[in-house]
């Protein structure tokens, strides 16, 4: 009989605590290491992963294995990394002492360079880079739900690992949709185009469902990408495809009326009504925003080539300010937040 899969959940936020609850469902074996936040609220009250469907995959408090240090995954054949972008290099330096040397590292994490980082850092393991397609609320007592659909993606590096074989197995199993790319940077600049919107979410304080029925709101995400869309041209870079629409024909989409664009995206998309990006939950929080990682990379790729990002320059102050100000979202209009980035 094959023995369990080890799993390692490296930043076990919403993201790492609802996908190891569903890849313990599975069959994995599955450790957590995380904030004390996060670890306390596991040994209260367990750890329960909630799908779209509504099925709950539950790891009751006895049996979560949760720990603040590194050394919680010592035995993993696998880890996932889930941390913020900006704590991918001290996160790569904790665990680098004590992760296996065959071990296999898929970086779950937003933005672009993160694999890089972990590689720089983790000497000879294997590291993949990977892509989470939805969105995951956290709904306190250590319940996670997923509030959009969406479909993991892996880094396909042509080796026949039997980690990452039976990693995709358990998630099938799972019930996730898994997508093995060679061409992973190009569809991870794909999610970045769709990442943009994290920063109109947080500055506007409305779920995302709502955000999108706003065709004001929908203009100014257009415009976010047709800039940035701008800036990979002149880089010479070309994002792929991740889901049904092409990223070039995002602004199209997105500037539909009203009525057109809710066809499209009922048959596309599923979104819970209260969900929300990550940036919005951080400025909640008072916690730092990913936004240098997101709409800040394509100001810092406009600057290497030698072109302008205004719109992405100055929403990715917008956000800066309203992290300073520790106040939550600023609750700006669609209206106010155009006049603002204009």
């Amino acid at each position: 009989m094959e023995s369990a899969l080890r799993v390692g959940i490296v930043g076990a936020g919403a993201i790492g605590c609802y996908l190891g609850c569903r890849l313990a469902a599975a069959g994995a074996e599955v450790v957590f290491f995380g904030r004390a936040s996060f670890a306390a609220e596991a040994a209260q009250y367990g750890l329960c992963a909630v799908d779209m469907n509504g099925h709950r995959s539950v790891i009751e408090k006895d049996n979560v294995v949760f720990g603040t240090e590194p050394g919680v995954l010592a035995d993993s054949a696998v880890l996932l990394c889930c941390v913020k972008s900006a704590h991918t290099d001290d996160v790569a330096r904790q665990i680098g002492t004590v992760v296996r040397a065959d071990a296999r590292v898929v970086s779950f994490q937003n933005g672009l360079g993160n694999a890089d980082v972990l590689r720089a850092n983790l000497g000879a393991r294997a590291v993949l880079g990977g892509i989470v397609g939805f969105n995951v609320r956290p709904l306190g007592r250590g319940v996670f739900q997923q509030a959009t659909t969406g479909e993991l993606v892996i880094e396909d590096d042509g080796a026949a690992s039997a980690p990452i074989a039976a990693l995709v197995r358990l998630l099938t199993k799972a019930g996730f949709k898994v997508h093995l790319a060679k061409d992973i940077e190009a569809l991870q600049l794909a999610k970045l185009m769709m990442n943009l919107n994290n920063a109109v979410s947080a500055l506007s304080g409305v779920p995302l469902r709502e955000m999108l029925a706003s065709s004001g709101y929908r203009r100014i995400l257009a415009d976010l990408i047709i800039e940035a869309l701008g800036v990979l041209r002149a880089a010479d870079i070309r994002p792929g495809r991740l889901g049904a629409v092409p990223a070039q024909w995002f602004p199209t989409v997105l500037r539909l009326p009203n009525a057109l664009f809710r066809l499209l995206a009922r048959a596309q998309l599923k979104i819970d009504p209260q969900a929300r990006s990550s940036m919005w939950e951080d400025l909640a929080r008072g916690r730092p925003t990913e936004v240098d990682y997101l709409n800040g990379e394509i100001v810092r790729l406009a600057g290497k080539h030698g072109v302008e990002a205004p719109l992405n320059r100055r929403i990715t102050a917008l956000v800066h300010d309203a992290e300073v100000k520790k106040l939550g979202s600023p609750e700006m209009s669609a209206e106010s937040l155009r006049r603002a980035l204009s």
